[in-house]
């Protein structure tokens, strides 16, 4: 033992996985694993279906805003004549690759998934299966940088969910076709996604560098140190934020898909 120490202590590589930790280390980066890839799955199945994405007042997060399509959502009508016919089509290729982007490039999820997906490291104090870093200046990881310009497009998009909303508490009348307000569960479960998208990408890190981080100080200006405040409370939860909107985006496209497959009843409360 005292010569394994020893020679860990001149620099001597670990094989992979190789720890002197007794505890499960493998539990968080399996998780990950298991849980994004999961996402990453269902979202990208989600996207390529191009049907069942609405529902009455409800838009899947996932095609919003719907630029293109055959609800009555579309801003512009169905797909546009442009589109090259051999490519699959589905008005969520449009847009999700923007959010989809933020969240894949996120500061957080980096230290995430590279524990879980590459073992980089598998764990602290853990060995790893290479013996070289090649940082984020090199391809594959040098994409990640567009983290910084994707928080742009992030942000607005915020907005059109936020519109999404006050649409699904428009309820059309089938026997008139008069438009009143309404509340259902579904109103409730596009909200909440709302608050937690929100929450986590206000928290984002290079937000916070924006408002005000690379400053020497703030004082003097009130307005910029409050909002600096805001955002670095939100940042230190953002691990939080990252995981529980994860699960709400995903669960709202899945809430209006069984809606529109009639699997599932949506209950209105008001």
């Amino acid at each position: 033992m005292t010569e394994t120490v020893a020679s860990r202590s001149l620099g001597t590589r670990q094989r992979f996985g190789e720890t002197a930790r007794r505890d499960a280390w493998w539990l968080q980066p399996l998780l990950v694993l298991g849980v994004f890839s999961a996402f990453v799955v269902y979202a990208t199945w989600a996207a390529f279906q191009g049907s069942h994405y609405a529902w009455g007042p409800y838009l899947s997060p996932f095609y919003s805003p719907e630029l293109f399509g055959d609800s009555p959502h579309a801003w512009f009508g169905p797909k546009p004549g442009w589109y090259p016919a051999w490519l699959p089509w589905s008005p969520a290729f449009l847009i999700l690759w923007a959010p989809g982007g933020f969240r894949l490039t996120c500061y957080y999820y980096r230290g995430a998934y590279y524990k879980g997906f590459w073992a980089d490291p598998p764990a602290c104090a853990v060995g790893e299966p290479r013996s070289s870093y090649r940082g984020e200046r090199s391809f594959p990881l040098v994409w990640q940088n567009a983290h910084r310009w994707l928080v742009g497009l992030a942000i607005p998009i915020l907005g059109f969910l936020c519109y999404d909303v006050w649409q699904a508490l428009r309820w059309e009348d089938p026997a008139t076709g008069a438009t009143t307000f309404g509340v259902g569960v579904g109103t409730l479960v596009l909200a909440i996604n709302v608050i937690l998208l929100t929450g986590y990408t206000l928290g984002c890190h290079t937000l916070r560098h924006l408002v005000g981080g690379y400053l020497d100080r703030l004082a003097g200006r009130p307005v910029r140190r409050t909002a600096y405040r805001c955002v670095s409370c939100l940042n230190r939860r953002h691990g939080m934020w990252a995981w529980v909107s994860l699960f709400s985006v995903a669960f709202s496209d899945l809430y209006v898909r069984l809606l529109s497959m009639g699997i599932w009843t949506d209950f209105r409360i008001l």
